[in-house]
């Protein structure tokens, strides 16, 4: 009986921690959208006027999109890589400039077209 207990308890809170992953998911991209709003998009949103979006759709020649919201190659390891070691002109940023939870945000955020 107490073996029993025991798997419907693990099952449940099995469960419960899936749906929180998955609603902190969706907030996660939320809130990386918002941080990519206030951090990234003055150098890399879309459309001309963005030296970020320019550089890499001169880079890319048209294999992948310049504008990294359109980008479906991305994961969150390296879109960390890039914001906290920088590449090129692009600066790295600090953990008091974007916080690792902002980070991971994001992450999350960009690489959200991926279909990995």
């Amino acid at each position: 009986m107490m073996k029993k207990l025991l798997c419907v308890g693990t099952a449940m809170m099995a469960a419960l921690a899936s749906g929180q992953i998955w609603a902190s998911g969706q907030a996660g991209v939320e809130r990386g959208q918002a941080v990519f709003q206030e951090w990234c998009v003055s150098c890399h949103g879309i459309g001309p006027g963005h030296p970020g979006t320019q550089a890499l759709d001169l880079r890319y020649q048209g294999a992948l999109p310049g504008a990294l919201e359109q980008r479906t190659d991305l994961s969150p390891e390296i879109v960390r890589a890039f914001v906290r070691n920088g590449i090129s002109v692009m600066p790295f940023f600090r953990k008091v400039e974007i916080s690792d939870a902002e980070l991971d945000a994001l992450g999350s955020y960009l690489s959200r077209n991926n279909p990995r």
